[in-house]
Protein backbone atom coordinates (compact mmCIF):
# COMPACT_ATOMS: atom_id res chain seq x y z
CA UNK A 1 0.00 0.00 0.00
CA UNK A 2 2.95 2.09 1.05
CA UNK A 3 4.54 1.57 -2.46
CA UNK A 4 1.35 2.66 -4.22
CA UNK A 5 0.96 5.62 -2.50
CA UNK A 6 4.53 6.50 -3.17
CA UNK A 7 4.41 5.93 -6.53
CA UNK A 8 1.03 8.48 -6.96
CA UNK A 9 2.54 10.81 -4.98
CA UNK A 10 5.58 10.89 -7.46
CA UNK A 11 3.43 10.32 -10.27
CA UNK A 12 1.65 13.82 -9.19
CA UNK A 13 4.83 15.97 -8.47
CA UNK A 14 6.09 14.72 -12.09
CA UNK A 15 2.63 15.69 -13.22
CA UNK A 16 2.75 19.47 -11.40
CA UNK A 17 5.82 19.91 -12.28
CA UNK A 18 4.98 19.26 -15.94
CA UNK A 19 1.94 21.38 -15.96
CA UNK A 20 4.23 24.30 -14.49
CA UNK A 21 6.63 23.80 -17.46
CA UNK A 22 4.02 24.49 -19.89
CA UNK A 23 2.35 27.49 -17.72
CA UNK A 24 6.18 29.12 -17.90
CA UNK A 25 6.27 28.24 -21.38
CA UNK A 26 3.24 29.87 -22.05
CA UNK A 27 3.79 32.95 -19.93
CA UNK A 28 6.76 33.41 -21.53
CA UNK A 29 5.70 33.22 -24.97
CA UNK A 30 2.66 35.97 -23.62
CA UNK A 31 5.71 37.96 -22.80
CA UNK A 32 7.56 37.72 -26.02
CA UNK A 33 4.50 38.42 -27.99
CA UNK A 34 3.72 41.38 -25.69
CA UNK A 35 7.40 42.86 -25.87
CA UNK A 36 7.49 42.35 -29.62
CA UNK A 37 3.67 44.38 -30.35
CA UNK A 38 6.66 47.35 -28.94
CA UNK A 39 9.93 46.69 -30.55
CA UNK A 40 10.84 46.58 -34.58
CA UNK A 41 10.47 43.99 -36.32
CA UNK A 42 12.91 40.48 -36.18
CA UNK A 43 13.04 36.68 -36.24
CA UNK A 44 10.78 35.47 -33.80
CA UNK A 45 12.74 34.55 -30.82
CA UNK A 46 12.47 30.77 -29.15
CA UNK A 47 11.02 31.00 -25.43
CA UNK A 48 14.28 31.60 -22.78
CA UNK A 49 16.80 31.55 -25.58
CA UNK A 50 15.90 33.98 -28.06
CA UNK A 51 17.82 33.40 -31.32
CA UNK A 52 20.31 32.04 -29.22
CA UNK A 53 21.08 29.22 -30.48
CA UNK A 54 20.68 30.37 -34.42
CA UNK A 55 23.35 32.97 -33.73
CA UNK A 56 25.72 30.11 -32.12
CA UNK A 57 24.92 27.83 -35.42
CA UNK A 58 25.49 30.35 -38.16
CA UNK A 59 25.97 33.84 -36.63
CA UNK A 60 26.62 35.45 -40.28
CA UNK A 61 23.90 33.91 -41.98
CA UNK A 62 21.38 35.85 -38.84
CA UNK A 63 23.33 39.04 -39.06
CA UNK A 64 22.64 39.15 -42.72
CA UNK A 65 19.05 38.62 -42.65
CA UNK A 66 18.20 41.26 -40.07
CA UNK A 67 18.14 43.95 -42.60
CA UNK A 68 15.24 42.54 -44.03
CA UNK A 69 12.93 43.90 -41.53
CA UNK A 70 13.84 47.11 -42.52
CA UNK A 71 15.98 50.44 -40.94
CA UNK A 72 15.54 49.21 -37.57
CA UNK A 73 15.27 45.35 -36.40
CA UNK A 74 15.45 43.44 -32.99
CA UNK A 75 16.89 40.44 -31.98
CA UNK A 76 16.36 38.46 -28.64
CA UNK A 77 19.63 37.12 -27.07
CA UNK A 78 17.95 35.15 -24.29
CA UNK A 79 14.96 36.68 -23.12
CA UNK A 80 17.08 39.92 -23.90
CA UNK A 81 15.71 42.35 -27.07
CA UNK A 82 18.51 43.97 -28.49
CA UNK A 83 17.76 46.56 -31.11
CA UNK A 84 19.69 46.52 -34.44
CA UNK A 85 20.66 49.45 -36.43
CA UNK A 86 20.41 48.05 -40.04
CA UNK A 87 20.99 51.58 -42.23
CA UNK A 88 23.93 54.50 -42.25
CA UNK A 89 21.12 56.97 -41.49
CA UNK A 90 19.61 55.39 -38.63
CA UNK A 91 22.79 54.76 -37.01
CA UNK A 92 24.41 57.89 -37.47
CA UNK A 93 20.99 59.04 -35.68
CA UNK A 94 21.50 57.38 -32.90
CA UNK A 95 25.32 57.06 -32.27
CA UNK A 96 25.96 60.50 -32.03
CA UNK A 97 23.54 61.05 -29.22
CA UNK A 98 24.56 60.64 -25.53
CA UNK A 99 21.44 58.79 -24.86
CA UNK A 100 22.99 55.77 -26.75
CA UNK A 101 26.35 55.87 -25.05
CA UNK A 102 25.71 53.39 -22.33
CA UNK A 103 28.02 49.99 -22.52
CA UNK A 104 25.46 46.78 -20.90
CA UNK A 105 26.96 45.38 -18.06
CA UNK A 106 27.97 41.56 -19.11
CA UNK A 107 28.36 39.13 -16.34
CA UNK A 108 31.73 37.65 -18.44
CA UNK A 109 33.28 41.42 -18.32
CA UNK A 110 32.21 41.54 -14.90
CA UNK A 111 34.03 38.65 -13.64
CA UNK A 112 36.77 39.25 -15.26
CA UNK A 113 37.34 42.99 -15.35
CA UNK A 114 35.28 43.37 -11.40
CA UNK A 115 34.16 46.42 -13.38
CA UNK A 116 37.39 48.23 -14.23
CA UNK A 117 38.60 49.49 -17.76
CA UNK A 118 37.94 51.74 -20.39
CA UNK A 119 35.78 49.73 -23.44
CA UNK A 120 33.30 47.91 -21.86
CA UNK A 121 32.88 49.72 -18.39
CA UNK A 122 29.04 51.33 -18.12
CA UNK A 123 28.61 55.13 -18.79
CA UNK A 124 29.34 57.24 -16.05
CA UNK A 125 32.43 59.24 -13.59
CA UNK A 126 34.72 56.58 -14.12
CA UNK A 127 34.48 55.93 -17.86
CA UNK A 128 34.70 59.56 -18.40
CA UNK A 129 37.87 59.47 -16.05
CA UNK A 130 39.44 56.90 -17.65
CA UNK A 131 38.85 57.63 -21.52
CA UNK A 132 40.17 61.26 -21.01
CA UNK A 133 43.71 60.22 -19.25
CA UNK A 134 44.07 57.44 -21.60
CA UNK A 135 43.17 59.82 -25.07
CA UNK A 136 45.43 62.70 -23.62
CA UNK A 137 48.40 60.10 -22.62
CA UNK A 138 48.36 58.00 -26.30
CA UNK A 139 48.72 61.38 -27.65
CA UNK A 140 51.56 62.48 -25.25
CA UNK A 141 53.09 59.31 -26.25
CA UNK A 142 53.11 59.76 -29.77
CA UNK A 143 49.71 59.07 -31.22
CA UNK A 144 48.84 60.35 -34.40
CA UNK A 145 52.43 62.16 -34.86
CA UNK A 146 55.47 61.37 -36.41
CA UNK A 147 56.89 59.05 -33.54
CA UNK A 148 54.21 56.66 -33.65
CA UNK A 149 54.82 56.57 -37.60
CA UNK A 150 58.31 55.76 -36.72
CA UNK A 151 57.51 52.78 -34.48
CA UNK A 152 55.36 51.28 -36.95
CA UNK A 153 57.79 51.48 -39.45
CA UNK A 154 60.68 49.73 -37.77
CA UNK A 155 58.24 47.12 -36.30
CA UNK A 156 57.44 46.86 -40.35
CA UNK A 157 61.16 46.17 -41.07
CA UNK A 158 60.96 43.55 -38.08
CA UNK A 159 57.90 42.13 -39.51
CA UNK A 160 58.86 42.09 -43.00
CA UNK A 161 62.50 39.77 -41.90
CA UNK A 162 60.27 37.43 -39.67
CA UNK A 163 57.92 36.63 -42.52
CA UNK A 164 61.00 36.31 -45.10
CA UNK A 165 62.53 33.97 -42.85
CA UNK A 166 60.12 31.23 -44.10
CA UNK A 167 60.83 32.67 -48.10
CA UNK A 168 59.00 30.02 -50.46
CA UNK A 169 57.89 27.61 -47.57
CA UNK A 170 54.42 27.25 -46.45
CA UNK A 171 53.99 29.24 -43.37
CA UNK A 172 51.17 30.50 -40.75
CA UNK A 173 51.47 34.32 -40.70
CA UNK A 174 49.14 34.78 -37.06
CA UNK A 175 51.93 34.63 -35.22
CA UNK A 176 53.96 37.04 -37.26
CA UNK A 177 51.40 39.81 -37.47
CA UNK A 178 49.60 39.62 -34.43
CA UNK A 179 53.44 40.07 -32.45
CA UNK A 180 54.19 42.47 -34.98
CA UNK A 181 50.42 45.14 -34.27
CA UNK A 182 51.07 44.14 -30.37
CA UNK A 183 54.13 45.37 -30.55
CA UNK A 184 53.07 48.93 -30.97
CA UNK A 185 50.24 48.71 -27.97
CA UNK A 186 53.28 47.58 -25.97
CA UNK A 187 55.63 50.52 -27.05
CA UNK A 188 53.94 52.92 -25.58
CA UNK A 189 51.95 50.92 -23.09
CA UNK A 190 54.76 49.30 -21.23
CA UNK A 191 57.57 50.73 -22.97
CA UNK A 192 59.06 48.06 -24.69
CA UNK A 193 59.10 45.89 -27.76
CA UNK A 194 59.08 41.75 -27.96
CA UNK A 195 60.61 39.68 -30.34
CA UNK A 196 58.81 37.48 -31.96
CA UNK A 197 60.48 34.51 -30.62
CA UNK A 198 60.09 35.27 -26.91
CA UNK A 199 58.27 32.12 -25.80
CA UNK A 200 56.54 34.03 -22.54
CA UNK A 201 54.90 36.70 -24.86
CA UNK A 202 53.93 33.71 -27.36
CA UNK A 203 52.24 32.27 -24.88
CA UNK A 204 50.46 35.43 -24.23
CA UNK A 205 49.37 35.84 -27.58
CA UNK A 206 47.97 32.36 -27.84
CA UNK A 207 46.17 33.05 -24.63
CA UNK A 208 44.63 36.11 -26.09
CA UNK A 209 43.48 34.42 -29.10
CA UNK A 210 41.49 31.33 -26.94
CA UNK A 211 39.89 34.38 -24.91
CA UNK A 212 39.07 35.97 -27.74
CA UNK A 213 37.31 32.39 -29.44
CA UNK A 214 35.96 31.21 -25.96
CA UNK A 215 34.14 34.71 -24.58
CA UNK A 216 32.96 35.72 -27.90
CA UNK A 217 31.59 31.53 -28.44
CA UNK A 218 28.72 29.88 -26.99
CA UNK A 219 31.10 29.69 -24.04
CA UNK A 220 30.54 33.42 -23.34
CA UNK A 221 27.07 33.34 -24.18
CA UNK A 222 26.14 31.09 -22.16
CA UNK A 223 27.53 32.70 -19.11
CA UNK A 224 26.04 35.82 -19.89
CA UNK A 225 22.56 34.01 -19.55
CA UNK A 226 23.32 31.98 -16.35
CA UNK A 227 26.64 33.61 -14.64
CA UNK A 228 26.11 31.28 -11.43
CA UNK A 229 28.10 28.72 -12.98
CA UNK A 230 31.50 30.62 -12.68
CA UNK A 231 31.10 28.54 -8.95
CA UNK A 232 31.41 25.38 -11.14
CA UNK A 233 33.62 23.84 -13.45
CA UNK A 234 33.78 24.27 -17.46
CA UNK A 235 35.26 26.21 -20.27
CA UNK A 236 34.62 29.20 -18.74
CA UNK A 237 36.91 28.69 -15.56
CA UNK A 238 39.75 28.65 -18.54
CA UNK A 239 38.34 32.07 -19.91
CA UNK A 240 39.02 33.32 -16.17
CA UNK A 241 42.70 31.63 -15.85
CA UNK A 242 43.55 33.39 -19.08
CA UNK A 243 42.19 36.43 -18.32
CA UNK A 244 44.37 36.17 -14.72
CA UNK A 245 47.40 35.29 -16.60
CA UNK A 246 47.33 38.36 -18.50
CA UNK A 247 46.51 40.54 -15.67
CA UNK A 248 49.62 38.84 -13.94
CA UNK A 249 51.76 39.45 -16.88
CA UNK A 250 50.48 43.30 -16.10
CA UNK A 251 50.89 43.52 -12.58
CA UNK A 252 54.82 42.38 -13.06
CA UNK A 253 55.26 45.37 -15.58
CA UNK A 254 53.26 47.81 -12.93
CA UNK A 255 55.99 46.54 -10.52
CA UNK A 256 59.28 46.98 -12.30
CA UNK A 257 57.76 49.86 -13.55
CA UNK A 258 57.63 51.24 -10.00
CA UNK A 259 61.14 50.09 -9.07
CA UNK A 260 62.17 51.93 -12.08
CA UNK A 261 59.93 55.19 -12.26
CA UNK A 262 61.67 58.65 -12.93
CA UNK A 263 58.34 61.33 -11.70
CA UNK A 264 60.41 63.43 -14.09
CA UNK A 265 60.22 61.96 -17.31
CA UNK A 266 57.49 58.99 -17.88
CA UNK A 267 58.24 56.86 -20.42
CA UNK A 268 55.01 54.96 -21.06
CA UNK A 269 50.98 54.86 -20.26
CA UNK A 270 52.33 52.67 -17.15
CA UNK A 271 54.91 55.91 -15.63
CA UNK A 272 52.07 58.24 -16.63
CA UNK A 273 48.90 56.40 -14.52
CA UNK A 274 51.28 55.78 -11.35
CA UNK A 275 52.08 59.57 -11.51
CA UNK A 276 48.56 60.31 -11.60
CA UNK A 277 47.66 58.08 -9.34
CA UNK A 278 49.72 59.87 -6.88
CA UNK A 279 48.61 63.32 -8.17
CA UNK A 280 44.88 62.80 -7.51
CA UNK A 281 45.54 61.09 -4.03
CA UNK A 282 43.66 63.78 -2.27
CA UNK A 283 40.94 63.66 -4.79
CA UNK A 284 37.52 62.36 -3.26
CA UNK A 285 36.36 61.96 -6.88
CA UNK A 286 39.78 59.74 -8.49
CA UNK A 287 38.50 56.41 -10.04
CA UNK A 288 42.78 56.29 -10.65
CA UNK A 289 43.80 53.30 -8.41
CA UNK A 290 45.76 50.34 -9.27
CA UNK A 291 43.16 47.67 -10.06
CA UNK A 292 41.65 50.31 -12.60
CA UNK A 293 45.10 51.07 -14.24
CA UNK A 294 45.91 47.20 -14.72
CA UNK A 295 42.44 46.77 -16.56
CA UNK A 296 42.95 50.30 -18.50
CA UNK A 297 45.80 49.00 -19.71
CA UNK A 298 44.45 45.42 -20.42
CA UNK A 299 42.00 47.31 -22.38
CA UNK A 300 44.75 49.11 -24.87
CA UNK A 301 46.34 45.93 -25.11
CA UNK A 302 43.37 43.39 -26.33
CA UNK A 303 41.87 46.21 -28.70
CA UNK A 304 45.31 47.00 -29.97
CA UNK A 305 46.43 43.74 -30.60
CA UNK A 306 43.55 41.47 -31.78
CA UNK A 307 41.68 43.87 -34.02
CA UNK A 308 44.62 45.67 -36.46
CA UNK A 309 45.94 41.70 -37.04
CA UNK A 310 43.01 40.37 -37.61
CA UNK A 311 42.20 42.70 -40.16
CA UNK A 312 45.53 42.35 -42.05
CA UNK A 313 45.24 38.71 -42.29
CA UNK A 314 41.69 38.72 -43.73
CA UNK A 315 43.50 41.46 -46.05
CA UNK A 316 46.36 38.83 -46.98
CA UNK A 317 43.44 36.76 -47.72
CA UNK A 318 41.73 39.04 -49.96
CA UNK A 319 45.10 40.27 -52.01
CA UNK A 320 45.91 36.74 -52.74
CA UNK A 321 42.53 36.10 -53.87
CA UNK A 322 43.00 39.38 -56.37
CA UNK A 323 46.03 38.88 -57.04
CA UNK A 324 45.40 41.60 -59.94
CA UNK A 325 45.00 44.05 -57.48
CA UNK A 326 47.72 43.18 -55.37
CA UNK A 327 50.22 43.70 -58.34
CA UNK A 328 48.44 46.82 -58.84
CA UNK A 329 49.13 47.94 -55.81
CA UNK A 330 52.80 46.36 -55.83
CA UNK A 331 53.05 48.65 -58.82
CA UNK A 332 51.55 51.98 -57.43
CA UNK A 333 54.20 51.88 -54.46
CA UNK A 334 57.42 50.93 -56.54
CA UNK A 335 56.31 53.66 -58.51
CA UNK A 336 55.94 56.15 -56.18
CA UNK A 337 58.45 55.10 -53.22
CA UNK A 338 61.11 52.75 -55.21
CA UNK A 339 62.28 49.89 -52.55
CA UNK A 340 64.27 51.59 -50.51
CA UNK A 341 62.00 53.52 -48.95
CA UNK A 342 59.36 52.46 -46.83
CA UNK A 343 55.73 54.21 -46.88
CA UNK A 344 54.64 57.34 -44.74
CA UNK A 345 51.42 58.69 -44.14
CA UNK A 346 52.42 61.42 -46.14
CA UNK A 347 52.16 59.11 -49.46
CA UNK A 348 48.13 58.16 -48.97
CA UNK A 349 47.80 61.45 -51.60
CA UNK A 350 50.34 59.55 -53.51
CA UNK A 351 49.21 56.11 -53.81
CA UNK A 352 45.53 56.42 -53.94
CA UNK A 353 44.50 52.67 -55.31
CA UNK A 354 47.03 50.97 -52.24
CA UNK A 355 44.89 53.61 -49.91
CA UNK A 356 41.71 52.42 -51.35
CA UNK A 357 42.57 48.89 -51.18
CA UNK A 358 43.77 49.17 -47.27
CA UNK A 359 39.75 50.64 -47.00
CA UNK A 360 38.44 47.80 -48.89
CA UNK A 361 40.02 45.04 -47.31
CA UNK A 362 38.63 46.80 -43.85
CA UNK A 363 35.04 47.12 -45.50
CA UNK A 364 35.49 43.03 -46.54
CA UNK A 365 37.02 41.78 -43.37
CA UNK A 366 33.93 43.56 -41.59
CA UNK A 367 35.14 42.01 -38.02
CA UNK A 368 32.89 43.31 -36.04
CA UNK A 369 29.46 42.40 -38.01
CA UNK A 370 27.13 43.59 -35.23
CA UNK A 371 29.56 46.55 -33.98
CA UNK A 372 30.39 46.86 -30.24
CA UNK A 373 27.50 46.67 -28.23
CA UNK A 374 26.07 50.04 -27.16
CA UNK A 375 23.23 50.71 -23.99
CA UNK A 376 20.67 53.33 -24.14
CA UNK A 377 21.39 55.29 -20.03
CA UNK A 378 17.67 57.23 -20.17
CA UNK A 379 15.07 56.32 -21.92
CA UNK A 380 14.49 57.91 -25.65
CA UNK A 381 12.99 57.61 -28.98
CA UNK A 382 14.33 56.25 -32.39
CA UNK A 383 12.24 56.69 -35.78
CA UNK A 384 8.99 56.50 -33.66
CA UNK A 385 10.06 53.51 -31.08
CA UNK A 386 9.90 54.22 -27.48
CA UNK A 387 12.82 52.75 -26.31
CA UNK A 388 13.59 52.37 -22.56
CA UNK A 389 16.39 52.42 -20.54
CA UNK A 390 18.91 49.34 -20.60
CA UNK A 391 18.37 48.53 -24.03
CA UNK A 392 20.92 46.92 -25.45
CA UNK A 393 21.95 48.64 -29.41
CA UNK A 394 23.62 47.06 -32.12
CA UNK A 395 24.76 48.07 -35.31
CA UNK A 396 24.84 45.62 -38.53
CA UNK A 397 27.48 47.10 -40.37
CA UNK A 398 27.98 43.98 -42.76
CA UNK A 399 24.01 45.40 -43.69
CA UNK A 400 25.43 49.00 -43.96
CA UNK A 401 29.11 47.77 -45.83
CA UNK A 402 27.08 45.73 -48.70
CA UNK A 403 24.10 48.44 -48.79
CA UNK A 404 23.92 48.91 -52.76
CA UNK A 405 22.37 52.39 -52.64
CA UNK A 406 26.22 53.18 -51.42
CA UNK A 407 28.61 50.80 -53.22
CA UNK A 408 29.71 50.46 -56.44
CA UNK A 409 30.39 47.13 -55.92
CA UNK A 410 29.01 45.59 -52.51
CA UNK A 411 29.11 41.86 -53.26
CA UNK A 412 32.58 41.77 -53.99
CA UNK A 413 36.53 42.65 -53.45
CA UNK A 414 36.95 46.01 -55.26
CA UNK A 415 38.68 48.80 -54.58
CA UNK A 416 37.02 50.71 -57.00
CA UNK A 417 34.61 51.30 -53.94
CA UNK A 418 36.94 53.60 -52.85
CA UNK A 419 38.12 55.56 -55.58
CA UNK A 420 36.34 58.38 -57.47
CA UNK A 421 35.62 58.59 -61.42
CA UNK A 422 39.11 60.10 -61.35
CA UNK A 423 40.79 57.49 -59.79
CA UNK A 424 41.00 59.92 -56.40
CA UNK A 425 40.83 57.73 -52.75
CA UNK A 426 37.11 58.81 -51.85
CA UNK A 427 35.24 57.62 -48.56
CA UNK A 428 31.90 56.84 -48.53
CA UNK A 429 29.76 58.40 -45.99
CA UNK A 430 28.73 54.89 -44.71
CA UNK A 431 32.49 53.81 -43.75
CA UNK A 432 32.38 53.80 -40.20
CA UNK A 433 34.39 50.63 -38.87
CA UNK A 434 35.40 52.87 -35.73
CA UNK A 435 31.66 53.75 -34.77
CA UNK A 436 30.58 57.12 -34.03
CA UNK A 437 29.53 59.47 -31.25
CA UNK A 438 30.83 59.31 -27.70
CA UNK A 439 31.90 55.66 -27.92
CA UNK A 440 33.56 56.10 -31.21
CA UNK A 441 37.28 53.35 -30.99
CA UNK A 442 39.98 54.98 -28.73
CA UNK A 443 42.21 53.69 -30.94
CA UNK A 444 41.36 54.74 -34.78
CA UNK A 445 43.98 57.01 -35.15
CA UNK A 446 46.90 54.28 -34.28
CA UNK A 447 45.08 51.18 -36.01
CA UNK A 448 44.67 53.62 -39.21
CA UNK A 449 48.25 54.34 -38.94
CA UNK A 450 49.18 50.53 -38.96
CA UNK A 451 46.89 49.34 -41.18
CA UNK A 452 48.47 51.72 -44.00
CA UNK A 453 51.92 51.16 -43.37
CA UNK A 454 51.81 47.30 -42.36
CA UNK A 455 49.68 46.57 -45.71
CA UNK A 456 52.04 49.01 -47.75
CA UNK A 457 54.98 48.26 -46.32
CA UNK A 458 54.62 44.31 -46.91
CA UNK A 459 52.75 45.00 -50.67
CA UNK A 460 56.25 46.96 -51.34
CA UNK A 461 58.24 43.99 -50.49
CA UNK A 462 56.69 41.03 -50.34
CA UNK A 463 54.66 38.74 -53.07
CA UNK A 464 51.68 36.46 -51.40
CA UNK A 465 50.55 33.46 -52.99
CA UNK A 466 48.53 30.30 -51.78
CA UNK A 467 50.51 27.19 -50.86
CA UNK A 468 50.52 24.63 -53.66
CA UNK A 469 48.67 22.48 -51.74
CA UNK A 470 45.76 25.32 -50.52
CA UNK A 471 42.81 24.31 -48.23
CA UNK A 472 39.18 26.05 -49.23
CA UNK A 473 38.34 28.81 -46.78
CA UNK A 474 34.99 29.55 -45.27
CA UNK A 475 34.64 33.33 -45.82
CA UNK A 476 32.24 33.79 -43.29
CA UNK A 477 35.27 33.05 -40.81
CA UNK A 478 34.92 32.11 -36.96
CA UNK A 479 33.12 34.23 -35.22
CA UNK A 480 34.63 35.36 -31.60
CA UNK A 481 34.77 38.93 -29.95
CA UNK A 482 35.66 39.58 -33.44
CA UNK A 483 35.34 37.41 -36.89
CA UNK A 484 38.30 35.49 -37.75
CA UNK A 485 39.82 34.07 -40.61
CA UNK A 486 40.17 30.46 -39.95
CA UNK A 487 43.63 29.03 -40.21
CA UNK A 488 45.45 29.48 -42.93
CA UNK A 489 49.11 29.28 -44.65
CA UNK A 490 50.85 31.39 -47.51
CA UNK A 491 53.93 31.63 -49.44
CA UNK A 492 56.41 34.75 -48.86
CA UNK A 493 58.58 35.55 -51.87
CA UNK A 494 61.04 38.62 -51.76
CA UNK A 495 60.18 41.24 -54.60
CA UNK A 496 62.76 40.92 -57.17
CA UNK A 497 63.44 44.69 -57.64
CA UNK A 498 64.58 43.86 -61.35
CA UNK A 499 62.43 40.54 -62.07
CA UNK A 500 58.78 40.96 -60.72
CA UNK A 501 57.13 37.06 -59.68
CA UNK A 502 56.38 34.79 -62.40
CA UNK A 503 53.02 34.99 -64.29
CA UNK A 504 51.85 31.87 -62.72
CA UNK A 505 52.39 33.06 -59.64
CA UNK A 506 50.65 36.22 -60.18
CA UNK A 507 47.75 34.88 -61.47
CA UNK A 508 46.93 31.36 -59.87
CA UNK A 509 42.75 30.64 -59.10
CA UNK A 510 42.06 31.47 -56.14
CA UNK A 511 40.60 29.48 -52.87
CA UNK A 512 37.20 30.13 -51.06
CA UNK A 513 33.92 28.63 -50.21
CA UNK A 514 30.80 30.64 -49.38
Amino acid sequence: MWATLMKLDLASAGLALFLGLIVLVLFEIFRINSSRGRTPPGPRPLPFVGSLPHLIKNPMELVRSMSQYGELSTLYIGRQPMITLNTIQVTKEALVQEAFSGRPAMPLIEWLSNGYGIIMVTFGHSWRQQRRFALHTLRNFGLGKKSVEDRVLEESRYLISEMLKAEGKSMNPQHALQNAVSNIICSIVFGDRFDYDDKRFSCLLEILNENFRLAGGAEGQFFNLAPFIKHFPGPHQKVKQNADELVGFIRNEVREHKETLDPDSPRDFIDAYLLEIEKQKSNEDSTFHEDNMIMSAADLFLAGTDTTSTTIRWGLIYLIQNPDVQERCHEEIVRVLGYDRLPRMDDRDKLPYTYATVHEIQRCANIVPLGVVHETIRPTKLRGYDIPQGTMILTNLSAIFSNKEHWKHPDSFNPENFLDENGRFSKPECFLPFSLGPRVCLGETLARTELFLFITSLLQQIHFSWPSDPQPLDMDGVMGIVRIPQPFDIICRSRDTKEGPAESQIYQTPIVSS
